[in-house]
């Protein structure tokens, strides 16, 4: 089966999820959640908030797959991971506290405290250093670009489905952004 049919089958799947139809739901989940627990790892060390936010994911899909009847062209994957993504961030903000008490209680040594992944401190450093603040004056379109292509790790194809803009956008605004990157930083 080709990658066209595949993506195909999946968007028929998502319409009748769409239409409540359960099975469809879980082949959709069978497929997808394996995928999705992978992708947030590399974002997230804490195992259990991984699995809340891709079970949140799939209640989100449950409830609003008629949503993707919107985009036709849009590719499921690339709308699941946009779901996720959010889930995540959402939860993020919902957790600050819990984050910097557990990051406190590690500094003293106390247990409760976890060590930070490898992307935590690599984004710590992005968000505080140059090359945060030479992020931080390129324009939004740039930086959306660079946000799900790179932070997110989505291919040309996701983020064209995630930004709702054509793939040979999302090349030339990533090259773009790289080419003024480089300048700044020079």
């Amino acid at each position: 089966m080709s990658e066209r049919e595949r993506a195909d089958e999946h968007a028929l799947l998502l319409r009748a999820v769409a239409d409540g139809d359960r099975a469809a739901f879980e082949s959709l989940y069978r497929h997808y959640a394996p995928w999705l627990t992978a992708r947030l790892r590399y974002r997230c060390a804490d195992a259990e908030l991984v699995q809340d936010v891709v079970q949140e994911t799939f209640v989100s899909v449950w409830r609003g797959a008629s949503r993707f009847r919107h985009h036709e062209d849009a590719d499921v994957a690339g709308w699941l991971w946009r779901i996720c993504s959010r889930r995540l961030a959402d939860a993020g903000r919902g957790s600050g506290s819990r984050q910097r008490l557990q990051a406190l209680l590690a500094r003293m040594g106390m247990r409760g405290g976890r060590a930070p992944s490898a992307e935590e401190v690599v984004l710590d450093g992005v968000a505080h250093g140059d090359l945060g603040a030479a992020i931080g004056r390129l324009p939004t379109e740039l930086r959306e670009v660079l946000a799900v292509t790179v932070l997110e790790g989505l291919t040309t194809r996701e983020a064209s489905a995630v930004l709702q803009i054509p793939e040979g956008t999302v090349k030339t605004r990533a090259s773009r952004a790289r080419r003024r990157l480089r300048e700044e930083l020079a």
